[in-house]
């Protein structure tokens, strides 16, 4: 598959996440899902991505931080705080994906660290 400026997009594969996903931070659920899906990337750990109206968005603060990737397009970011903590730039979406890959337009992915845990339940 390559995408409209040429570049081959073979290396990445979405499908759908098999199972319960369920996000936490700070000891806080913030969602719970039977509709993630499931981006690989050549090079990259498995990511989990999560319909938008499956997370406590209130728990979300929109950054100022955003990245680009020649494949996926551009990504803005959002900062999980809770009571016990503010996790910075955790939470990733694009908004407006390259074509190839609407799939994930909207949808919530997040950093894991010892603050943020993603796992099948």
């Amino acid at each position: 598959m390559r995408n409209n400026s040429g570049e081959d997009m073979s290396n990445i594969r979405i499908r759908k996440a098999t199972g319960t996903w369920v996000v936490r931070s700070g000891g806080a659920v913030l969602g719970e899902s039977t509709r993630a899906l499931e981006l690989d990337e050549e090079g990259y750990n498995t990511v989990i991505y999560f319909p938008r109206e499956d997370i406590a968005t209130a728990l979300l603060d929109p950054s100022a931080k955003t990245t680009h990737c020649p494949h996926k397009g551009d990504a803005t970011y959002y900062s999980i705080v809770n009571k016990s903590s503010v996790s910075e730039n955790a939470v990733w979406s694009y908004e407006a994906p390259n074509e190839e890959l609407t799939e994930i337009k909207g949808y919530l992915a997040f950093h894991v660290s010892d603050s943020v845990k993603v796992e099948q339940i």
